[in-house]
């Protein structure tokens, strides 16, 4: 309760301040109303950059989510607990899963009569529950939030020391594991979901108001305020959507897998261009957004002159083929993460573990498309037109040698060298490489007969005097 009062206080006083200046106060909304992820997180960025560059008295995030990424919704709750203002949660119907997480981070949580909160176990693409080891990071991760705003001690007259969280961390867990027992709320048996009048009851919710503007007035204080709406671009759209970890793991495959592919074919043609553009679509965000610098994307460009320089112009595989394999991966990763000049004092290992991941997934993912693709590519299907499968059938018109050799069986010449057993021979103006049928070696000058013709060689036998 100590914050709480704290924090009206110097609402309360900043009001009166800006109020004997003549100016309104400013808060700001940041809507929260789509799945936790990248975009999610851009907007929190720009939404609450724009609110401390003009000052704002406050920021309310209007949530209405089910949920998302674990790793982006963490690095909302991080920017909320250090963040130099005050930051409330207005849950709008739903504050579930990933959108528990940040909303139990805000300095006050408020909700639409019907709202819920909780249901916070992590959980795979099929809505499975994931094994232990990652329940147990982020039933630690919900607790530490819930106990970073503290706590209120007292002793009672029998020298009992008695503790009361502002929001209790056991039931921060029960959100997250079934095993986890609340008395008097959760028997352990379903994962913990808090209806607005039940967060009320058990601390996880300040007040139940109708809209934005009860709780600046009614519950800040502010009779008089400004409210600014964050409003995201189309540019914030497409960034988000291009630094989804999915997205970048699936450039990484078309970048390896292009590279590849272009490296197996000679010029330059479809691989290239799909490589190149995956590349653009990889760093440009990051580099634009600050994660990635221009030494990083170098480093990978470098990477692929060492490959090419390994596989066309030095024979083997060696020293340049390792370092430029070494040099790409190093690229990727490092673009994912937010290091200076390979200073990675600020780079928490969650962040690290996630580039990592990222680009071993997209690597694993180009293997099998290689796999694959070499099997496919000029068979039937999509695939059937980009490989030569025709053939030269002798229906077509097409031969294994010229038809001049089939019409020269059993004509008569002269060897003009020694057949031992091959040579030449004369058959009329023209001179042809030829074979002894016998393998026996044949003067030079001696009359000799073509008895049979393979794949464009003439096989001859002399011809005795009797027989001529």
């Amino acid at each position: 309760m100590k914050k709480f009062w704290i924090i009206t206080i110097i609402s309360l006083f900043t009001y009166i301040q800006v109020g004997y200046s003549g100016e309104k106060p400013l808060y700001y909304k940041i809507d929260i109303k789509k799945e936790i992820g990248s975009t999610t997180w851009r907007y929190m960025q720009r939404g609450y950059k724009e609110a401390v560059d003009h000052d704002a008295q406050g920021i309310i995030l209007h949530m209405n989510t089910y949920g998302g990424t674990v790793v982006h919704a963490d690095s909302i709750r991080t920017l909320i607990l250090n963040s130099a203002i005050p930051v409330y949660a207005f849950i709008d119907n739903n504050a579930a899963s990933a959108g528990a997480l940040i909303a139990i981070a805000c300095d006050s949580i408020y909700m639409r009569p019907g709202g819920n909160i909780g249901a916070a176990t992590v959980v795979n693409e099929t809505g499975a529950a994931m094994p232990d080891k990652y329940q147990s990071y982020m039933r630690a991760t919900i607790r530490s939030t819930a106990e970073a705003h503290g706590k209120d001690t007292t002793i009672t007259l029998s020298g009992d020391t008695v503790i009361k969280w502002l929001r209790d961390p056991l039931i921060a867990e029960a959100m997250v594991d079934t095993r986890i027992v609340v008395p008097g709320l959760d028997d352990s048996t379903k994962v913990l979901t808090l209806t607005a009048q039940e967060a009320l009851k058990w601390g996880y919710n300040e007040a139940i108001v109708n809209n934005v503007h009860e709780i600046v007035t009614e519950r800040l204080g502010v009779p008089e305020y400004t409210l600014q709406t964050f409003k995201p671009s189309v540019y914030d759209d497409l960034v988000g959507f291009l630094l989804n970890p999915a997205l970048q793991a699936i450039l990484v495959m078309i970048i390896i897998g292009g590279i590849y592919f272009e490296l197996q074919t000679p010029g330059i043609g479809f691989p290239s261009a799909a490589a190149l553009i995956a590349a653009v679509l990889y760093f440009a965000p990051l580099y634009l957004d600050g994660l990635a610098a221009s030494w990083e994307i170098l480093i990978f460009i470098a990477g692929i002159i060492l490959m090419i320089l390994e596989l066309i112009v030095i024979p083997g595989f060696g020293v340049a083929g390792i370092l430029g394999i070494i040099c790409m991966l190093a690229g990727l990763v490092l673009a994912l993460v937010n290091n200076v000049d390979f200073d990675f004092e600020g780079v928490s290992s969650r962040e690290m573990n996630r580039g990592i991941f990222t680009v071993i997934s997209g690597l694993v993912c180009a293997f099998i498309l290689m796999i694959y693709l070499s099997h496919k590519i000029g068979r039937k299907g999509i695939l059937h037109h980009l490989a030569l499968d025709s053939s030269q059938s002798v229906e077509k018109g097409f031969i294994a040698v010229s038809s001049e050799y089939m019409d020269m069986e059993g004509q008569e010449g002269v060897t003009v060298t020694i057949l031992r057993p091959s040579g030449k021979v004369r058959i009329g103006e023209d001179d042809y490489d030829a074979v002894s049928l016998y393998n026996k070696f044949i003067e030079r000058g001696t009359p000799v007969r073509v008895v049979k013709v393979e794949n464009a060689q003439l096989y001859v036998v002399t011809i005795d005097n009797k027989e001529k």
